[in-house]
């Protein structure tokens, strides 16, 4: 049974994705100003262990994109905190001092770009009605700008977001990873400025993307939420206490986003946890049930059973012996 839930922000509220944070802090934005085109210095892929986090340094001099395709990275940056889920992207400022807030829970696979403008850049706060306002500060890479460019436009892309389409964003870093050897090269140097540039884009279709779907923040803020504490005991009033929202309208938002309840989110994300402990260790099937949040292992059976359509210890013989054959 639902509490009752006064006091909690209305839909149409100023959405945040700052869990359990007193303070609320509208949407960054990089805004670059061009020409000159922002450019491509260098990118790779890294694996980040249980209990490690992203290096702590302080004005790097490049920009740092971040795009999480394994795990979550928790970073902060001049005060402010982020969840860097799967399919979510972090711009990191080159003025700014950004640490690691948390260790990695699980083995964390994240893609790094390092990029730089030499043009005029700064960060605005998107206001709800869209329009930017003056940020914390501003950086400018080349302080005298040149007054006789002409057909200059601004590129504006998101800090922070959910990417809208993380496959595609995988992909144009992998390309970007398997050119690095061959980087000094001049035509291969294009070829990166042209995908990195495709990068952007695709940051800021996100972030169109955004805009248009409301309560999309909520329904990723929740599911930061569920994934984060899957190994404890958690109701929807819980999510609702975390991000003071009424969790009708958070199970509403997670619908539209997921198409599932907070509920059935959290239960497949524990199944998905279940099943890589089963392939991946020989921890009895009752100790698995406990570590991914379940109570009761035949409760663990019960469900893996009506979404996998087979028990535990079948999905464990099946794919383990299959692995070997294969192996």
């Amino acid at each position: 049974m639902l509490r009752s839930w006064k006091g909690k922000r209305e839909p149409g509220a100023n959405l945040n994705y700052k869990l359990k944070k007193p303070e609320a802090l509208s949407m960054s934005v990089i805004q670059f100003h061009a020409l000159p085109m922002p450019y491509y210095i260098c990118s790779g892929h890294c694996l980040t262990m249980p209990g490690r986090g992203h290096p702590d340094r302080y004005a790097l001099g490049e920009f740092d994109l971040l795009v999480v395709d394994k795990g979550c990275l928790y970073i902060g940056e001049e005060g402010r905190s982020f969840e860097l889920a799967e399919g979510h992207a972090l711009i990191l400022r080159p003025d700014s001092h950004h640490y690691p807030t948390q260790g990695c829970r699980e083995m964390t696979g994240s893609f790094y770009l390092h990029f730089q403008t030499a043009g005029v850049w700064e960060a605005v706060n998107e206001e709800e009605n869209g329009q930017p306002a003056p940020g914390q500060g501003a950086g400018v890479l080349n302080a005298e700008e040149d007054q006789h460019r002409t057909a200059v436009f601004d590129i504006r892309v998101p800090q922070f977001i959910r990417l809208h389409n993380a496959s595609r964003m995988y992909e144009l870093l992998r390309q970007l990873n398997e050119l690095e050897r061959d980087s000094h090269l001049g035509p291969v140097k294009w070829r990166q400025q042209l995908l990195f540039q495709e990068v952007l884009m695709q940051l800021g279709n996100s972030m169109t993307d955004r805009a248009q779907r409301p309560g999309s923040d909520i329904a990723d803020q929740a599911a930061s939420y569920l994934r984060c504490h899957y190994k404890e005991r958690i109701c929807i009033s819980d999510v609702g206490d975390a991000l003071n929202f009424h969790p009708v309208y958070i199970a509403r938002c997670m619908q539209k986003q997921f198409g599932c309840s907070p509920m059935e989110y959290l239960m497949k994300y524990r199944l998905e946890q279940a099943k890589k402990l089963l392939l991946q260790t020989d921890l009895p099937v009752g100790q698995i049930a406990q570590d991914v949040g379940f109570q009761q292992a035949a409760y663990f059976t019960s469900c893996f059973g009506r979404w996998e359509g087979m028990t535990p210890r079948e999905y464990r013989q099946r794919f383990m012996l299959g692995h070997s054959r294969n192996g």
